[in-house]
């Protein structure tokens, strides 16, 4: 796959080093899982922290199938 650059948001959270998309989501849910941000209730939800809050639009919580394409908006 080819690498991708993340934008300042995304880069606070995976680093900015070019990745492909697929390295950059798995990241992104090593971050997730790391500060405990699925929702306890709901599973599907994330509920963003300041970080992920610049990279979901500043949305508090967001669905994995839309992260994803929230994502997809910060890579070049």
């Amino acid at each position: 796959m080819k690498a991708m650059t993340p934008s300042a948001s995304l880069a606070a959270v995976v680093g900015a080093a070019a990745l492909p998309r697929t390295e950059v989501t798995k990241k992104v849910w090593d971050y997730i899982k790391k500060h405990d941000l699925q929702d306890a209730a709901n599973r599907r939800m994330i509920n963003a922290d300041d970080k992920l809050k610049a990279v979901f639009g500043g949305k508090a919580q967001v669905s994995m199938f839309e992260m994803t394409k929230l994502i997809s908006d910060h890579l070049q």
